[in-house]
């Protein structure tokens, strides 16, 4: 049940009985009054248009803005014609006005209807109202003025809030439901899926030839599908300027030619994006992949030029440790840094070859690993012992430099100079 639909409820109670109330009070005092036929035609009108309005509080869907006009209006009219119809010695003496208390229900459907800051104007209208029925702003003048004012701008805060609240609670079932569902669906999956495409493997590599080939991707997809069955990562919605690249088909095409990842992050930036859904597609059967439990949210654009980072080093693990060749990502989530770490098993890298790279102008790891984290304020370590393999440590800092050198580097290929080396072999 919506928290407003209680509010609206007790707004049509309200109108009613302040109503009936603002009726007795004239009827006790019909005798003072300098001209009780303006009185009783309002009231009547009063009447009339309270209970025929009835429905229109009964939920925000009908409480439309034509119709608070409307009723305020008619709250207006009663302050105002107050004077026509009393005694100026009662006027002048603080008698209250015609519609009485039932003034209050128009401001408080405001507040309901919209919020604060509605509130703040019809109880600004009501004041103004009042001061001119009075001729001056008396002490009880301000008094009612001041409480109404306070009152109608502190329930409408707390309609908002309670909207607010309302709205992270439906999307806290929502997710809950998705989850229960992913964990179903992972069920299912587990029971068919994956035990047939290890079955497929095993007969595959039994069998030899073109079956072995059919059992070595059917081994990746086992890897990739149980990866994102157990992580419950789904990647984002690329740019249509990205989809001509399949985020699916493992780390092979997880960096497409301009170095995108296909992560779809956002390319204006607009929000925080986690990284695994980027560093996701590149698990297979000879990359695995190490996460943390919860989403590592970092800036879009560093998160992309991270990515491409792996991408690029990924490559050199490709093409310089041998098809054979296994590698790792391990992300780790620290509270002032994202730290991905990328390490093979291949032969390493002999001493002095990447600064002998570098000056046969061969730039791989010095522009597509180094140079990205350095404009993002971050760091590459490359580490390798020969024979033992390569480890190279990504670092970027949670806050990074949003402006980049150049123009975010993207149309620059991820891939240039891999063949330049592995993040030590050969560069």
């Amino acid at each position: 049940m919506s928290v407003e639909l209680p509010l609206w409820r007790a707004l049509t109670a309200y109108r009613v009985l302040t109503m009936v109330y603002a009726i007795l009070l004239f009827a006790f005092a019909y005798g003072k009054f300098h001209r009780p036929w303006v009185a009783v035609g309002y009231f009547a009108v009063l009447t009339v248009w309270t209970l025929a309005t009835l429905p229109r509080v009964a939920n925000a869907a009908r409480c439309t803005k034509g119709f608070l006009c409307a009723d305020l209006t008619v709250a207006l009219a009663g302050i105002l014609l107050t004077p026509v119809a009393d005694s100026h010695a009662r006027v002048v003496g603080g008698a209250t006005t015609m519609p009485s208390i039932w003034t209050a229900g128009a401001v408080l459907a405001f507040a309901i209807k919209g919020g604060w800051r509605w509130a703040a104007f019809a109880s600004s209208l009501v004041a103004v109202a009042n001061v001119t029925e009075r001729g001056e702003p008396s002490a009880g003048t301000v008094h009612n003025v001041v409480l109404v004012w306070i009152a109608s701008i502190a329930i409408g805060y707390i309609v908002e809030v309670a909207r607010a609240s309302e709205r992270t609670l439906a999307r806290a079932l929502e997710i809950e439901a998705a989850t229960r569902e992913r964990e179903r669906l992972a069920r299912d999956i587990h029971d068919s899926v994956l035990q047939v495409l290890a079955m497929v493997q095993r007969r595959g590599a039994e069998l030899g030839g073109e079956s072995a080939e059919l059992g070595r991707m059917a081994g990746e997809q086992e890897v990739a599908l149980r990866t994102l069955v157990s992580s419950g990562l789904v990647p984002p919605t690329r740019d249509p300027a990205d989809t001509g690249t399949d985020a699916g088909t493992g780390a092979a095409s997880g960096a497409g030619a301009n170095g995108d990842t296909g992560g779809g992050a956002d390319a204006d930036g607009s929000g925080p994006c986690d990284l695994r859904s980027l560093l996701a597609p590149h698990a297979g059967s000879r990359v695995s992949f190490a996460e943390p439990g919860a989403p590592v949210l970092i800036d879009p654009l560093a998160a992309k030029e991270l990515a491409a980072a792996v991408s690029a080093a990924l490559n050199n693990v490709r093409r310089h440790a041998g098809s054979g060749a296994r590698a790792w990502i391990l992300v780790e989530d620290e509270p002032a840094e994202v730290i991905v770490t990328v390490r093979d098993d291949g032969p390493g890298i002999p001493e002095g070859r990447l600064a002998a790279a570098e000056g046969e102008g061969r730039l791989g790891v010095a522009l597509s690993i180094r140079g990205r984290l350095r404009d993002l304020g971050g760091s590459a370590e490359l580490i390798s012992v020969p024979g033992q393999g390569t480890e190279v440590e990504l670092k970027v800092p949670k806050k990074t430099r949003r402006t980049m050198r150049g123009t975010e580097r993207g149309g620059r290929d991820t891939g240039r100079d891999t063949g330049t080396g592995h993040a030590g072999h050969g560069t």
